[in-house]
């Protein structure tokens, strides 16, 4: 049904369902308990439907978002989503009123993204220059859905990327590597069902396949990273926003190979470690109180964030808030990560302080994250409540750690080393025990 290898269609069959029947059958309800309030005129009843609809605010509502994952919420939650869907129809037009006047497809042009290496401001000629603040702007308040896909493939540089092997390339690798068994393929197979179970596509046998082919043909494209469990999140939200098998390949390969600090998906993840230490120094710096409190509880905030930077945050915030996090982090690069993270700590301080517990602390960032259904609210602390950020000083604090991430590891391969040469140690040959 998919046609060819590098053309199969993400047939993913849920359609998006409108929040506003929800808000009407709270408008509906509140106008019903008026009525009888009304009606009655008296101090209990008054205090019957004040409890009514505040009961209605804490009402627990199930719906499905734009990406077909069912989400549930309150009913402040799907106002919350309601606003931020009106918010995306504006954004919308904004997009299509400059592609009248710049003309089509005019954030596609060589060189706008500000993800583009080797390009210096100084460089860019004022009208590329404009377009790229422009860009910026416009990717900071949200790419609409449908343009997604060829923004993403244009300002990451997988168009680039692409470019330069044959145009089979995809169809190839996956002819290549079926019935190819290794590790990585063993413990794909193994995560496949766990990839968000009961989602509408991804749950199906045609949606396993998919991702499965996705992963697996990344794997024997990078034999350093291989697999790593984290990435079969990552690439089942790039399927569902791709839409094709070799466009979410390539946005992976782009994302693991440009985008993404190195080694944060190897085998040792000290690329990821590296960026849990920085972490720590840029909240010690950017939320100074949060910082000595969580230390005071000896609370490591790897605990959390560490899945929160493996995942870039697929698994803990919703979805369309987590592609509009993305959209910024395929424009401009890992830094986002950074931001967002810090923000969430920052939204959340003053609850965080009265914390003394730690899973108070785990629980207090969980619920956040998970009801955080207007990514412009966590997108506006980020980059206007952070403070400056730039690329040099995080390059420079990864610099500063990776030594000691790396004599870490060392550290715990001897270690484990010595405990394997004990236990052989330990264990009678069989000449003495003759």
């Amino acid at each position: 049904m998919f046609g060819t290898q590098a053309q199969r269609e993400v047939s993913n069959g849920f359609s998006p369902k409108s929040l506003h029947w929800m808000t009407n059958l709270i408008s509906s309800s509140r106008q019903n308990n008026n009525s009888s309030s009304s009606s009655n005129n008296n101090n209990n009843n008054k205090r019957s439907n004040l409890s009514s609809t505040k009961a209605q605010a804490f009402l627990s509502v199930k719906f499905q978002d734009l990406y077909g994952f069912t989400v549930e919420g309150n009913i402040d939650d799907v106002n919350v989503l309601n606003e931020v869907r009106e918010r995306v129809r504006e954004q919308g037009k904004v997009w299509w009123a400059l592609e009248a006047s710049k003309g089509a497809n005019w954030y596609l042009r060589p060189q706008i993204s500000s993800n583009t290496e080797g390009i210096t401001v100084a460089s860019l000629k004022p009208s590329v220059l404009a377009d790229t603040i422009a860009l910026k702007r416009l990717v900071r308040k949200g790419i609409p859905p449908v343009l997604r896909p060829k923004v993403w493939l244009s300002a990451s540089g997988a168009v680039k990327k692409r470019s330069t092997v044959p145009e089979s390339y995809y169809d190839d690798l996956i002819g290549a590597i079926d019935g190819k068994d290794t590790p990585a393929t063993r413990q794909i197979d193994h995560d496949l069902p766990r990839t968000f179970p009961c989602h509408p596509w991804l749950d199906t046998p045609e949606g396993q396949a998919s991702l499965r082919r996705v992963l697996v043909g990344y794997s024997f494209r990078d034999s350093d990273v291989g697999y790593c469990q984290g990435l079969n999140y990552v690439a089942a939200l790039l399927l569902l926003v791709m839409k094709t098998e070799e466009d979410a390949f390539w946005m992976l390969a782009v994302l693991l190979e440009n985008v993404l600090v190195n080694d944060c998906y190897t085998d040792n993840l000290s690329g990821c470690h590296v960026e849990q230490r920085v972490f720590r120094d840029m909240l010690a710096k950017k939320c100074p109180r949060i910082a000595a409190h969580l230390e005071a509880m000896e609370f490591d905030v790897s605990l959390v964030t560490t899945e929160w930077f493996l995942c870039l945050f697929s698994k803990s915030l919703p979805s369309e808030t987590t592609m509009r996090v993305w959209d910024v982090l395929f424009n401009e690069g890992a830094n986002v990560l950074f931001r967002v993270a810090l923000a969430i700590f920052k939204m959340k301080e003053e609850e965080l302080l009265r914390a003394h517990q730690i899973g108070d602390v785990i629980n207090i960032l969980q619920q956040t994250t998970h009801h955080m259904y207007d990514p412009d609210e966590l997108l506006t602390v980020a980059f206007d409540r952070i403070g400056s950020m730039t690329t040099n000083t995080i390059a420079k604090q990864r610099k500063k750690q990776e030594p000691a991430v790396l004599a870490e590891i060392d550290q715990r391969i001897r270690r484990l080393n010595s405990l394997k040469v004990d236990e052989n140690q330990s264990i009678p040959s069989r000449s003495d025990s003759l």
